[in-house]
């Protein structure tokens, strides 16, 4: 397996289009649709945010997987948490270590940056066990995931 990974950058805007386009094939079966690009100057925008940190692996130009992280300012401490908001590997490519060598790459990351912590909702038993295998782990009371969508 020859997989490099990249920090994408405001200049990969097709990427980001192409994995919004292609998204079920990041997720579980049966489960994602495919999602509205952003409009390019949305994308850039997006894509130059230094709060967004966005890897993809390839191989051969083709997208295995992403990993898709937010830099978290904290109110009481100097320092910063990583958020792991998603991670996608395509079905194919799945169990042959590509949500490992992007971790990898997000832990690099934070050691150069000085982040010491990541956290992560996992919504499904198997990012869970996934989660567990790379040494994540969990309080023993756990939180309550809740949204509220404001009009």
């Amino acid at each position: 397996m020859s997989l490099a990974c990249k920090l994408l950058g405001p200049d990969d805007i097709a990427t980001l289009e192409l994995l919004a386009l292609r998204d079920p094939e990041y997720d579980l079966e049966g489960r994602g649709e495919p999602l509205e690009p952003l409009s390019p100057q949305a994308a850039r925008r997006f894509l130059a945010d230094p709060a967004v940190l966005f890897w993809v692996a390839r191989e051969d130009g083709h997208v295995a997987g992403f990993l898709y992280c937010l830099v978290v300012p904290l109110r009481s401490s100097d320092e910063q948490e990583l958020l792991l908001y998603e991670i996608g590997v395509r079905s194919e490519w799945r169990r042959r270590g590509v949500g490992r060598l992007l971790l990898d790459h997000m832990e690099g990351w934070m050691r150069t940056n000085g982040v010491g912590e990541v956290w992560v909702c996992a919504d499904n038993v198997a990012a869970v066990n996934f989660y567990r295998a790379c040494a994540f782990t969990a309080p023993a009371e756990q939180p309550v995931y809740m949204t509220r969508r404001v009009r």
